[in-house]
């Protein structure tokens, strides 16, 4: 395996994976939409690219970050009949209902999920390949003990905390429309993760966190850094911000490693983001990503509008990869 990835770019992907996100409701089928499209486009037969196979969690890896009543829990639901309408209040303690409500095999769903980063974060972390591409990871609301808009587990999280054992410093870059809450809450303690968040701040937008004051807690002050936008932001200023503070926190951190959230929601016609951004705006966000040169882990994240954000993953591939796309998008 070891050879076989030498001076490759890894590329995330099993058939169970995308089965599990194609049930989500929120979110249903945009797993199959983005993998046929980059598939389609021929980026998975580039020289410098290799598909790679995830394994599932371990319990063990699920509670190094979540808790074990909450686990516990999810694993007790794997059998849950959701033709039922039976939530209980416990159910809704833990954040299952309403945004998140229990899906089938919902253990197994998190397992499969939570292992995708992980297994990403195992490569870079054994030096095996220095980036890497999942882009059916990235649920960064997900909190220690309950899910949350959409995000039923913290695949980042988790990903980062192995990271940590092999990178001292770790900038972990949120590109989503939304604000990166579950990851800050994890690590606004330390100093080791840099957390840098990228989001519409507005009232009644959710999660309604992200506050520009928002800076980290004791020895992990000044180590989390919000940057919120306005409702409507366009790819002139989203990327003018982007590249100023980016290039401040990359001179002054000295990290070893990059953690980057694609979300796609802040693309125009997202309904749930309303903002303006476009392909060519957020590929300029991640080329200069890419002149870092770090070891660097690239996630999903949200994008509600399936077609754009297949062509927004499918894009970021190709820049990842060096290579150019076609203007005609290849039939599906």
């Amino acid at each position: 395996m070891s050879e076989i990835l030498k001076n490759k770019i890894a590329y995330i992907y099993s058939d169970d994976l995308v089965t599990h996100c194609d049930k989500l409701p929120a979110m249903k089928n945009r797993a199959s939409i983005v993998h046929d499209l980059v598939r389609n486009y021929n980026l998975l037969s580039q020289e410098n690219i290799v598909v790679v196979k995830p394994r599932d969690a371990t319990e063990d890896e699920l509670k190094s970050f979540h808790s074990s009543d909450y686990i516990d829990l999810l694993k007790s639901l794997n059998s849950f009949d959701t033709s039922l309408d039976n939530i209980e209040d416990n159910h809704l303690e833990f954040g299952l209902g309403y945004d998140n409500v229990i899906i089938e095999n919902v253990f197994d769903f998190a397992s499969c999920l939570v292992g995708s980063s992980v297994s990403a974060a195992r490569l870079l972390a054994a030096k095996k390949c220095k980036t890497v591409i999942n882009w059916f990871g990235g649920w960064h609301h997900a909190q220690r003990d309950s899910a949350a808009g959409f995000c039923y587990v913290n695949d980042i999280v988790i990903a980062i905390q192995i990271m940590s054992k092999f990178f001292d410093k770790i900038i972990y870059v949120d590109l989503d429309i939304h604000h990166g809450d579950g990851v800050q809450n994890a690590f606004e303690y330390s100093s080791k993760i840099l957390t840098l968040s990228f989001h519409k701040y507005s009232q009644g937008f959710f999660p309604n966190t992200g506050n520009i004051d928002d800076i980290g807690q004791s020895q992990g002050k000044y180590y989390t850094m919000n940057i919120p936008l306005k409702d409507g932001v366009c790819d002139k200023t989203y990327v003018d911000i982007f590249n100023e503070v980016f290039s401040m926190v990359i001179e002054n951190f000295k990290a070893e490693a990059l953690v980057v959230q694609c979300g796609g929601d802040g693309l125009i016609e997202d309904p749930l983001g309303q903002c303006n951004l476009t392909l060519k705006g957020l590929g300029e966000c991640i080329n200069k990503i890419l002149k870092s040169d770090l070891p660097t882990l690239f996630l999903g994240g949200g994008g509600y509008n399936f077609p754009n954000t297949a062509r927004l993953w499918a894009y970021l591939t190709s820049l990842i990869l060096k290579t150019d796309l076609s203007n005609d998008i290849p039939d599906t």
